[in-house]
C-alpha cells in the first residue's frame, strides 16, 4: 500500500491517488473468503467446503473484492495521507475506485486542510456595554419571591371565592351535551385570576361557596384545538376549598431564616450584590458576543463545503440529542414548533459556520500571538473539565488528548486577547417616540386598537418543548 500522487483540486481540498499491490490486496480476497466460506452452499459440495475458486468461478472474479477492499481502506487510507503530509481537517471522502482486480487497486479520496485565514484588526475592536446598576425594585421584586418561595396555605371557611385565592375544584366539561377527552379533572388546584384556564372560566367561580355546585358557561377561543375551537360548553364544577397564601412578615426573622443573614439590611445588600453580579456577567457576556461577530465578519477564508457540512451535521446531531434526552424526538419538536425541517437545518448551519469562522480566526490570532500554554494551564483545563462535567481527570484525559487542550487553550487566550484590548461604547439610549397628532377639526379621533383575548394555555407537551429549547 503506497502513495501515487497527491494534487490539489479546489481551494484546500486535495485528492490522493493511493495504491494496494497485489499480493497485499490478494491476502485480502482470501481472508475474507474464509471468513465468508461457512455459510456458503453450492451442490455437490459441503457448506463451508467449496473451494475459492470454484466460488469465482460461479458468482465472478471480483466476488470478494469489495469486502476485501472495505477491509484494507482505513489502515490504506490512513498511510496515505499520512505520507502525503498533509493535515488533513475532514475525514476522506469522495473515494472512487479507479482499478481493482488481480493487479491490486488504484483509487482516489479526497481530504479537506484548513484554511488560510486573514482575521484583519482585532485589537481596539469596539462595540456596546450597557452600564450596570440595580433599583429597589429590582431587589424589592427578588424579595417578593423569596417571600412566595416561603408562603403557606392557609384554608378560608368563612367566605366566598375571590381573585386571588386558590380554590380546589371538580369539573367537567361537556360541547353539545357530550364530554370531550381532557376536560374532566378532580381534586383540581386553581389561583383565580391566574388566567391558567381559557377566558370566562375563573371569573365564574368568583362568589361560589364551599360546597357549592354550578355550571360555568364559556366558548372556546378560535385558536384552540380543532375539535373544540370557537365551541360552547359547559363546565360542571364543585367547589371543595378555598385557600390563600400567606406570607412571613418582612423582618429580620425572615432574613435569618433563610439561612445566610442576620438582618433584613443585609438581605437587601446581599440581593443587591447578587442582581448586579449576575447583570454584569449578561453584560459581559454581551459585550463578548459582539466582539466575536466582528471577528467572524472580518475573517476571510475558502473554507471547504465539506468542513462546513461536517460542523453542520455535530450541530444537529448535538442538538437532536439534547431534546432526546428529555423525552422529545426531533420530529416532536417540529410538530410542536410548527417549523419546517429545512428552516431549521439552514439555521442550524448558519450556526455551525459561524462557529467554524470563529474558532479559524481564534486559532489565527493565537498564531500571531505567539501564545505559551503551559503544564499548568494544561492541568487547569482538565481539572475545570472534570470537575464541570462530574469524572475524573483520567477519564478527561482519555477523551480530550493534550494536544487538543493546548489548541482550546491558545483559543481561549485569544479571545482574552482580543476583550482585553477592546474598547466599551456605551449603549445608546433608545429614541424617544413622537406624540401622536392631535385629530383635525371635524376629523375622528383614531381609537386604540382593542386588546386581544388571552390565548388559551399551550398544551403540556408543547410547553415541555419550549422549556427544552
Amino acid at each position: 500500500m503506497s502513495l501515487k500522487s497527491v494534487k490539489e483540486v479546489e481551494a484546500n481540498v486535495h485528492e490522493i491517488t493511493l495504491t494496494i499491490d497485489a499480493e497485499t490486496f490478494k491476502a485480502a480476497t482470501v481472508k475474507v473468503y474464509n471468513k465468508q466460506k461457512k455459510d456458503i452452499s453450492v451442490p455437490g459440495f459441503r457448506k463451508g467446503k467449496v473451494p475459492m475458486q470454484m466460488i469465482e468461478k460461479l458468482y465472478g472474479k471480483g466476488v470478494f473484492y469489495e469486502d476485501a477492499l472495505n477491509d484494507l481502506y482505513p489502515e490504506a487510507v490512513d498511510a496515505a495521507v499520512a505520507e502525503s503530509g498533509i493535515k488533513a481537517a475532514s475525514a476522506p471522502y469522495d473515494a472512487n475506485v479507479v482499478e481493482i482486480g488481480e493487479n491490486g487497486v488504484e483509487m482516489t479520496v479526497k481530504v479537506a486542510t484548513k484554511p488560510e485565514v486573514e482575521v484583519g484588526e482585532y485589537k481596539g475592536l469596539s462595540a456596546e456595554k450597557p452600564a450596570v446598576d440595580v433599583s429597589d425594585d429590582e431587589v424589592n421584586h427578588e424579595i417578593d419571591h423569596l417571600r412566595e418561595q416561603a408562603s403557606r396555605l392557609v384554608n378560608v371557611d368563612d367566605r366566598a371565592a375571590k381573585d386571588g385565592d386558590i380554590v380546589t375544584i371538580d369539573f367537567e366539561g361537556f360541547v353539545d351535551g357530550v364530554a370531550f377527552d381532557g376536560g374532566k379533572a378532580e381534586g383540581y388546584d386553581l389561583t383565580l385570576g391566574s388566567g391558567s384556564f381559557i377566558p370566562g372560566f375563573e371569573e365564574q367561580i368568583v362568589g361560589k361557596a364551599i360546597g357549592e355546585e354550578f355550571d360555568v358557561n364559556v366558548t372556546f377561543p378560535a385558536e384552540y384545538t380543532p375539535e373544540l375551537a370557537s365551541k360552547e360548553a359547559v363546565f360542571k364544577c364543585k367547589l371543595h376549598k378555598i385557600s390563600v397564601k400567606e406570607l412571613p412578615e418582612l423582618d429580620d426573622e425572615f432574613a435569618k431564616d433563610l439561612g445566610e443573614y442576620d438582618t433584613l439590611d443585609e438581605l437587601k445588600a446581599g440581593i443587591k450584590k447578587d442582581i448586579k453580579e449576575r447583570k454584569q456577567q449578561s453584560a459581559d457576556d454581551a459585550f463578548e458576543n459582539a466582539l466575536r461577530e466582528q471577528l467572524v465578519e472580518n475573517l476571510k477564508a475558502d473554507i471547504p463545503q465539506i468542513l462546513i457540512d461536517e460542523a453542520f451535521q455535530q450541530n444537529k446531531d448535538s442538538f437532536i440529542q439534547r431534546f432526546e434526552s428529555q423525552g422529545i424526538s426531533y420530529q416532536q419538536y417540529l410538530a410542536y414548533t410548527g417549523m419546517e425541517e429545512k428552516v431549521l437545518d439552514e439555521q442550524i448551519r448558519e450556526e455551525a459556520l459561524k462557529q467554524l469562522k470563529l474558532r479559524y480566526a481564534l486559532e489565527k490570532i493565537a498564531q500571531l500571538e505567539n501564545f505559551e500554554v503551559t503544564d499548568d494551564d494544561v492541568a487547569a483545563e482538565y481539572d475545570k473539565i472534570a470537575t464541570t462535567y462530574g469524572i475524573d481527570i483520567e477519564t478527561v484525559k482519555k477523551i480530550a488528548p493534550v494536544e487538543n487542550i493546548k489548541d482550546d487553550i491558545a483559543v481561549q487566550k485569544a479571545m482574552k486577547t482580543v476583550v482585553d484590548n477592546a474598547k466599551a461604547a456605551k449603549k445608546k439610549a433608545a429614541p424617544k417616540k413622537k406624540a401622536a397628532p392631535k385629530a383635525a377639526d371635524g376629523e375622528a379621533e383614531e381609537k386604540p386598537a382593542p386588546k386581544k383575548k388571552a390565548a388559551p394555555k399551550k398544551k403540556a407537551a408543547e410547553k415541555k418543548a419550549e422549556d427544552a429549547e
